[in-house]
């Protein structure tokens, strides 16, 4: 038997204020976040986990050998970013996690409304069939969300006599 209740939970209206204000402040501390277009995305140069330890040779060779820093690379914003990347790194990797968890639970929860939503159905559909009081619009109107899925039968034709 499937367990069709694995949350049952309530979240108080002062608890999601609360959340919602703590989403305020982290948007606050970070007001030199970016939206990217699509095509940022795509155009940007990558750096992946791979490419971190590149990073960290070049961050010495840099302080090492300054001559051969180009003259077009500002080694204090290098260094500005680097730092900001570092720093990012473990928040959005926190953040990730609650957004993952966050994302769980809202498919959880929208799966059990889902499966009552469609015995609730499936009883309104049987009532209308046995003409229960209400049934019958309830079941048209609910039916709406599934186009196509009990067409009517097509009226008889005439049987051609040859």
């Amino acid at each position: 038997m499937p367990d069709d209740n694995r949350i049952s939970v309530a979240l108080s209206d002062a608890d999601k204020q609360a959340i919602l204000d703590a989403v305020a402040v982290i948007k606050s501390k970070l007001p030199f976040l970016l939206n990217l277009t699509p095509d940022d995305r795509i155009n940007l140069p990558k750096m992946s986990d791979k490419s971190v330890a590149f990073d960290e040779k070049c961050a010495t060779y840099m302080d090492s050998l300054p001559t051969l820093v180009p003259g077009f690379v500002n080694v204090a914003e290098v260094k500005k970013d680097r730092d900001l990347r570092n720093q990012l790194a473990g928040v959005a990797a926190e953040i990730a996690a609650l957004a993952a968890s966050m994302g769980d639970t809202m498919m959880v929860v929208s799966s059990e409304l889902w499966m009552a939503d469609l015995s609730f159905y499936q009883s309104i559909r049987q009532g209308a069939k046995r003409s229960v009081a209400g049934a019958q619009a309830a079941y048209d109107d609910l039916s709406q969300r599934f186009p196509g899925a009990n067409p009517k039968p097509a009226p008889a034709t005439a049987a051609k006599t040859a």
